[in-house]
């Protein structure tokens, strides 16, 4: 049931009210037409598989307040108006810093934080009852440029075979986006820490076993393939879980799929108008991944072979502290030198990049790059797929797009120099500036 008025439609959802405002705002408007209110009865459609993967779990707030195309930021402190039913949870970051954030057990919180403008959801892989020891290991295949969904499928179902092996089940799911996550329950023994420590060495695996097609190099230049972003596990990192809707011209779903769909799926045939169809005839793949948790230990045991190999820590997400066993945490086009040898040093190649954009509107940084290579044809037609590097980079509460050209396909006579990126809008640059001033 609902009443509305002008600029509010109350819903009533499970003995709850829920004040959607501006519910005839359009959300959605460049390709799929979907107002607010459209998008919350949406998830209210495909509740019981959406809280399956939020329920009881702290969430990151990630508000689109003026709808897909226009800027999201991220907010984890709970609103300070949020109804009395509506549970919180403090957590603790790498930071030091604290927040009290939103706990969604429920079909009205669920619609609460959508009106907020939440279009993605972005639970912690950890319940409330325990906030330092995930139950949950995320394993993110990320492809890069190029890169074809026949092959991210690929890797999908290698990483299914490798849990197996490692007596662990696998949820696979599109991640709405180029690529595909694959959800593990997992028991509820072991920190962050050992958690990602088990996702790298199973994208180092994957990569061993898929070497042309997978690759777990943090770096973006070293990259190639689909890679398996073992980071996503480091505490303070979040995914879209099951059902998030992604703020793309067709408002894809993120689908949680059965095993034997994936070789031939195809993410742009799930979206906001076609899952809920789905959801009602199939069901949720993923009903039973709760009944499924299981050991991290055969990981850890080759975690524990590759560094007896003498294979030391993956590089970690810039803002956490140095970690022991980690390698030096800087890009190898901007590190100085390699590792001594017994008679020199030698020196570290390094690879020509330049920045051309930096925006918080994606689409804006993209029309830089094409600026950019109508100025430097000749370059631009030099350049390979995978030498463009389209980076999302995300700050303490906001998000922007990088983009960087690798020059080295290009002879150095050819090669342009570094200039001011057009556009050049990096939100966190004053805020960097004002740190280094105190």
């Amino acid at each position: 049931m609902a009443s509305s008025s002008q600029q509010v439609e109350v819903l009533s959802i499970e003995g709850r009210e829920v004040r959607v405002t501006n519910p005839d705002k359009l959300y959605f408007s460049l390709q799929t037409k979907l107002s607010k209110l459209e998008l919350v009865r949406y998830y209210l459609s495909v509740a019981p598989g959406a809280l399956a993967g939020i329920r009881d779990r702290p969430i990151v707030l990630k508000r689109f307040v003026d709808g897909a195309e226009g800027q999201a930021f991220y907010q984890k402190r709970a609103p300070a108006n949020h109804p009395d039913w509506l549970r919180t949870t403090t957590l603790s970051f790498p930071s030091g810093r604290t927040a009290e954030e939103v706990v969604v057990d429920d079909a009205a919180g669920l619609a609460w934080i959508v009106n907020l403008g939440c279009i993605e959801l972005h639970p912690h892989p950890v319940r409330s009852g325990d906030l330092d020891h995930p139950d949950e290991l995320r394993v993110d295949l990320d492809p890069g440029p190029g890169v074809s969904w026949e092959n991210v499928r690929l890797v999908a179902l290698e990483v299914k075979t490798l849990l197996e092996e490692m007596g662990l089940r696998g949820w696979p799911k599109t991640s709405g986006s180029r690529g595909m996550h694959v959800n593990v329950r997992i028991q509820q023994r072991w920190a962050f820490s050992e958690v990602r420590r088990a996702a790298v060495a199973l994208s180092r695996e994957v990569e061993r076993r898929l070497p042309k097609l997978a690759s777990s190099k943090w770096w973006k230049e070293e990259r190639h393939g689909v890679f398996l972003d073992y980071n996503q596990n480091a505490k303070d990192r979040t995914t879209c879980s099951a059902y998030s809707v992604r703020p793309l011209p067709d408002a894809r779903v993120s689908t949680p799929l059965h095993w034997d769909e994936v070789p031939d799926c195809d993410p742009a045939d799930f979206t906001v108008l076609t899952v809920p169809a789905r959801f009602t005839e199939l069901g949720d793949p993923h009903a039973e991944i709760d009944r499924n948790a299981g050991s991290l230990e055969k990981l850890l045991e080759l975690a524990d072979r590759d560094e007896a190999s003498g294979l030391g820590d993956a590089p970690w997400p810039p803002h956490f502290q140095k970690m022991e066993g980690e390698g030096t945490r800087v890009a190898p086009s901007r590190a100085k030198s390699a590792a001594k040898k017994p008679a020199a040093k030698k020196k570290r190649i390094r690879m020509p990049l330049l920045v051309v954009a930096n925006s918080p509107d994606k689409k804006a940084a993209l029309e830089g790059l094409e600026r950019w290579k109508k100025k430097y044809p000749k370059v631009a037609k030099l350049l390979a797929v995978d030498d463009v590097l389209v980076d999302s980079m995300r700050g303490r509460s906001s998000t922007w797009t990088r983009i960087r050209v690798n020059l080295r396909n290009v002879p150095e006579k050819l090669r342009p120099p570094q200039e001011t990126p057009d556009p050049d809008d990096d939100p966190t640059r004053d805020w960097g500036h004002k740190k280094a001033q105190e």
